[in-house]
């Protein structure tokens, strides 16, 4: 079965599901082709109105697969640099396709999970959501996402929370915006219903021109320049010795050298 799903229904609302549950809808090569895949056909289907996008199993999306970036991580520059455009080109598609968005989130969304929601247009989040904008921790960062978090929320909570690799909680994703709407587990459908209907009685031409319109505005649209600089950064962050130290520890289910310990 495929690593992300796709459907339409007869009101032109498409669900996209991230299809990897047994470990957490972790991406990998696999998924990232699958979503330039999945978002290219449906900006290109003039029938599909809206996006949901879910994930399958437990969790929304837990980031990436990290045994997957320790062998890129080993592989030459070329490589590296391809991984990282691929990856950057899926959330940059995300955020500027045509069509209104919708994220629906349980369990976990860390790491690309953050920038994934980050690029929809509308999040709903269950309460028993988890977030983290978690790279650093394994000595990486997450570059390619950046321009989607802070247009979400701002350049201050992503230089904290990208910094400290915290955890929070749904309520927190909402006060600092990253996510519009919580909900009890289990009304996530139900809670989305409303906001789809409301964006299917908007003309299509409307929704899609407010969309464009409102990123003009604000300058969201990223420029093929920084697109460049951001994917060079994050190829080489992969290819250091402290992402090989960062990878081994999560592998080997330890602390990284440079940690010593808590002060307590």
């Amino acid at each position: 079965m495929s690593v992300v799903l796709s459907s339409i229904d007869e009101r032109g609302v498409a669900t996209v599901t991230l299809n990897r549950p047994e470990v957490n809808n972790a991406y990998n090569a696999e998924v990232v082709a699958a979503l330039l895949e999945t978002f290219g056909a449906l900006a290109d289907d003039d029938t599909v109105r809206l996006i949901v996008i879910r994930g399958n199993g437990k969790h929304f999306q837990a980031g990436a697969d990290l045994k997957w970036l320790a062998q890129i991580g080993q592989m030459d520059a070329a490589t590296n640099l391809a991984t990282s455009q691929r990856t950057a080109t899926a959330v940059r598609a995300l955020n500027e396709i045509q069509v209104p968005t919708i994220a629906l989130v349980h369990g976990a969304c860390i790491g690309g999970g953050t920038g994934i929601i980050a690029a929809a247009d509308i999040v709903i989040a269950s309460r028993d959501a988890i977030f983290a904008i978690s790279e650093a921790r394994w000595g990486v960062f997450a570059s390619v996402i950046f321009p989607q978090l802070n247009a979400a929320i701002g350049t201050r909570q992503v230089r904290r929370y990208a910094m400290t690799c915290e955890r929070f909680d749904a309520d927190r994703a909402k006060f600092l915006g990253l996510v519009h709407e919580v909900c009890e587990p289990g009304e996530l459908d139900q809670t989305a219903a409303p906001l789809i209907d409301g964006i299917l009685k908007a003309g299509p031409n409307a929704v899609r021109d407010t969309k464009r319109s409102v990123m003009e505005c604000a300058q969201e649209y990223m420029s093929d320049e920084l697109y460049d600089h951001l994917v060079q950064q994050h190829a080489d962050a992969r290819q250091t010795a402290e992402a090989k130290e960062g990878f081994n520890s999560f592998i080997e289910k330890r602390d990284p050298i440079w940690y010593q310990g808590s002060s307590d």
